[in-house]
């Protein structure tokens, strides 16, 4: 017999994995890292070594041979995370449905049966590799068996291989005398005694000389250090138990036939299907020859007579409910369509191909006529993208259903909402995704070069959502939604693609000045920093700059890192106070930032017509935030005069003006409508300065008297407090002691006891239900709440506070955005929303429409929800977005 053997630690692999892999989670919240992490290293090796035989070793939970030796053996092991128990099935699973051999026995340990068969291919003339993160197995090692501990080192995963002389050169102890070396130094993990005070430097020596335990007791009077001594004479017995203990059975009895671990064909489909099923992605590349199976039986027609397209459209619009997609290429200003899918029955489906008659034009005219159809019940899925596909504007239809804001708001943790999502999660089939049908063919691309996976990708987009529907339908209604998705998701998408055709005006020449100017500053500063330091050296280079301001400078407060000094914002920020130089370091990122990010990538953004049109998200954000990217409009830092000056790159076009909305403080509003706080919220009745009043009565001051200091250590809290902020994190924020942060916490608590009580609810809510929910009944699911890792339910605890405001305060943006946009069209106004930045609305505004623009968003803003302290808005008009903010 010949060959090789692979073996796996099964507990030690995945618990390896759990620890090295960040927390993961399936559609269904299942917890996935440990297996993920499994897998990818089980790939690897197997690449690595192409085993013909394989078997994976798992603990029972069933006391082994040792603890009738040792009855308190592994006693002080903490009980497994359930996090990572849930997951042990689930690899067990896997490896089933890739035919290799598990095996587990009752009354002995992974390693005995690894070790036994280890031993046993070595007599049959097998090589054996074993695959372990536990050291203990060393003692296997042989010129024939090669023990190999995989480590994760910068975020891949490198494997330590040892044989026998591996062992030696590295400990200096053969691999039976590593048990020996465990038997005198112990073992905390295992709970196993050793000799007290022989840590692993004593043991080593000892072993060495002696290379046994037996002989050591049998040289005990050569040793001369008398406390070292004592200890050995008097713990003999737990030397000896020791050594039994961490000796590996290589004899036990394992009923297995290696005709079992022959390893066959490990990619199979029902492999493939619990790949899909934990959303491993990234392995599903690995199972490119499996054919996959589905249950939904339907029929494709391509059409390609433009006669023929007529009727298919004809028919479509004479439904009472279609599926449909549109494929190709589409920005704001530009489009190139590829098909049309239309799913006019659960089994009927047509793929009508652009060519000759069947042109751009005439494929965008039928897929609008079939859009502002109130007749039928359009399903579908991305409809923003799908509406860049049809020239007006103007539509804004009630009769469209959109799958992708359905999914996402019954799940929005998921990362993606596609058809093959749809699939598995609302019909429980998996399907295959467009990556696998497709590579990375553009949809153009791959209805010329890959026409039969097309047609199959092109014909799935358009059916599935018609499938999905009904299920969609119902864990909306169940998860009390329904109405948030049909009078504001919904609408929304209309007014975002209004907003993103519309774009923002952006002076060229304005931009290419501000990122002159900006490289004039960091140069200055440049200099200024290398003065200071003594010498030049790359600022961004943060090995470069750690050893510059803690070796050279030898400023106190560096953080070690296995690469160096880390020079993180939050280690700068601490130390900027005391040191001017550090303060210029801080902005010159800011204004490199601003220079690469803005000045120099926004150019890359301006369309032929001197505009911007952004993207803006539905389903990005958990708490329902739009994000916005292609560029990110959202993010420019404000709060710094160079970044505020950017904004006056912003411009609207001749004739008109910038109108800027934006709700003042919505999120303490709503703190103080939600919480019921008496005291908060006749603050705000009073009108008066809310930082104000809450400083005067957290620090018992009168009113007139508050200091600006005061009144800035208020806001802090006041709005810390909306973000489950701790006396830790305000005590950074403040620089004061977390004694003094704790105390103002505890006294905001006391000026304002109702808020405390709202939030502690909220929590122990969230904790019962595993999710919070908005004013408009938006779930936000927090599966940290229930994470054993005490910074995980930390953070679960603060998604819970701060979700249900922040959560509501970006619905009433979003209901706002959609109100003043359909009043705007129903005035047939030429005034037309720009952008939307968290609480803030941009209009580019008509000059003679203004005062009708402010009346509009005045009345819509401040009305578009009825709360027990009123919304308030700032209006400005300027001739840049700087100016009128």
């Amino acid at each position: 017999m010949s060959g090789k053997l692979l073996l796996i630690d099964g507990h030690s692999i995945l618990n390896r994995a759990f620890y090295g892999v960040p927390d993961l989670t399936n559609s269904t919240g299942l917890h996935t890292n440990a297996v993920y992490g499994f897998l990818n290293i089980m790939f690897k090796v197997i690449d690595e070594e192409k085993p013909d035989r394989m078997v994976v070793a798992f603990d029972v939970k069933h006391p082994t041979f040792r603890h009738e030796m040792f009855s308190d053996y592994k006693g002080t092991r903490k009980a497994m995370p359930d996090e990572l128990r849930e997951q042990v099935p689930v690899i067990k699973e896997v490896l089933t449905s890739m035919g290799i051999k598990i095996v587990e026995m009752p009354g002995y340990e992974a390693d005995d049966i690894l070790g036994t068969l280890a031993k046993r291919a070595e007599k049959n003339n097998i090589q054996a590799s074993i695959i372990t993160g536990d050291r203990d197995l060393l003692q296997l090692a042989t010129k024939n068996i090669l023990i190999r501990i995989p480590k994760t080192k910068k975020g891949g995963t490198e494997v330590e291989n040892y044989y026998e002389d591996d062992v030696i050169e590295k400990y200096q102890v053969t691999p039976t005398e590593f048990i020996d070396l465990k038997a005198l130094m112990g073992d905390t993990a295992d709970n196993i005694p050793g000799v007290p005070g022989v840590g692993e430097k004593t043991a080593t020596s000892l072993i060495v000389q002696y290379k046994s335990v037996e002989n050591l007791y049998e040289h005990i009077e050569e040793i001369t250090k008398k406390k070292l001594k004592e200890s050995l004479v008097e713990n003999q017995d737990k030397a000896i138990l020791s050594k039994k203990l961490a000796t590996i059975n290589v004899d036990s009895p394992v009923e297995i036939d290696f005709a079992e671990t022959i390893l066959e064909n490990i990619y199979t489909e029902e492999a493939f299907e619990l790949i899909k099923k934990l959303e491993f992605k990234s392995l599903i590349k690995k199972f490119s020859g499996i054919k996959v199976k589905n249950d939904i039986e339907y029929k494709t027609e391509i059409i390609e007579d433009f006669d023929e397209a007529d009727k298919v459209f004809k028919k479509a619009l004479s439904l009472k409910e279609i599926g449909m997609e549109v494929k190709g290429e589409a920005t704001s200003v530009s489009f190139e369509i590829a098909s049309v899918t239309l799913a006019l029955s659960e089994s009927e489906v047509y793929v009508i191909k652009k060519q000759w008659f069947i042109n751009d034009d005439y494929l965008s005219e039928k897929v609008e006529e079939i859009l502002t159809n109130e007749k039928v019940n359009v399903y579908l899925s991305g409809l923003k993208r799908i509406l860049k596909f049809i020239k007006k504007t103007n539509v804004d239809s009630k009769s469209v259903f959109d799958c992708e804001i359905a999914a996402y708001l019954i799940n929005p943790l998921k990362d993606s909402y596609y058809y093959d999502d749809l699939a598995r999660d609302y019909l429980n089939v998996t399907l295959m995704s467009k990556a696998e049908l497709m590579g990375k063919l553009s949809d153009c691309q791959g209805m010329e070069e890959s026409a039969e996976n097309y047609i199959k990708y092109a014909s799935l987009s358009g059916l599935i959502p018609l499938l999905c529907k009904d299920n969609l339908i119902k864990e909306l209604k169940e998860t009390n939604q329904l109405e948030l998705f049909r009078d504001l998701e919904m609408p929304l998408i209309y007014s975002l693609n209004r907003m993103e055709k519309e774009g923002i005006a952006v002076e060229r020449e304005e931009l290419t000045n501000y990122g002159l100017v900006l490289g004039e500053k960091i140069a200055v500063l440049e200099k200024e920093i290398f003065e200071e330091v003594g010498e030049e050296f790359n600022i961004n280079s943060p090995k470069q700059l750690g050893e510059i301001l803690f070796v050279k400078k030898g400023i106190k407060g560096g953080k070690k890192t296995k690469t160096g000094y880390s020079t993180s914002a939050e280690v700068l920020e601490k130390l900027a106070p005391d040191y001017p130089v550090v303060k210029k370091i801080l902005e010159y990122r800011q204004l490199t930032k601003l220079k690469s990010t803005y000045a120099e990538g926004l150019v890359n953004y301006i369309s032929e017509d001197g505009r911007i049109h952004g993207t803006f998200n539905q389903t990005i954000t958990a708490t329902g935030r739009i994000s916005s990217t292609e560029p990110n409009l959202q993010n420019i830092p404000i709060r710094m005069e160079m970044g505020k000056a950017f904004r006056k790159v912003f411009v609207p076009k001749e004739g008109y003006k910038l109108i800027d909305a934006d709700y003042s403080q919505i999120e303490l509003r709503l703190l103080a409508h939600l919480s019921d706080d008496e005291n908060l919220i006749e603050a705000y009745k009073t009108a008066q300065d809310i930082h104000r009043i809450t400083a005067a009565k957290v620090f018992n001051t009168p009113l007139e008297e508050v200091t600006p200091e005061q009144r800035g250590n208020a806001k802090a809290v006041n709005f810390g407090i909306v973000y489950g902020i701790s006396s830790f994190g305000l005590s950074q924020d403040l620089s004061i002691s977390r004694k003094e942060a704790s105390e103002y916490i505890e006294q905001y608590f006391k000026t304002y006891p109702k808020i405390k009580e709202f939030l502690d609810n909220i929590v122990e809510t969230a904790k019962k239900d595993g999710f919070v929910t908005t004013l408009l009944n938006r779930r936000r699911p927090i599966p940290e709440l229930s994470s054993s890792n005490f910074m995980q339910r930390s953070f679960g605890e603060r998604i819970a506070k701060n979700s249900p405001i922040q959560g509501t305060a970006a619905d009433i943006i979003k209901l706002a955005m959609v109100h003043v946009d359909r009043e705007l069209m129903k005035r047939k106004m030429a005034s037309k929303i720009v952008l939307q930045v968290h609480d803030e609305l941009l209009i580019e505004a008509k000059e003679d429409e203004i005062e009708e623009v402010k009346e509009i968003l005045f009345d819509k803003m401040k009305n578009v929800m009825d709360l027990k302290v009123n919304l308030e808005i700032g209006v400005g008009v300027g001739d840049n977005w700087l100016e009128a903010h």
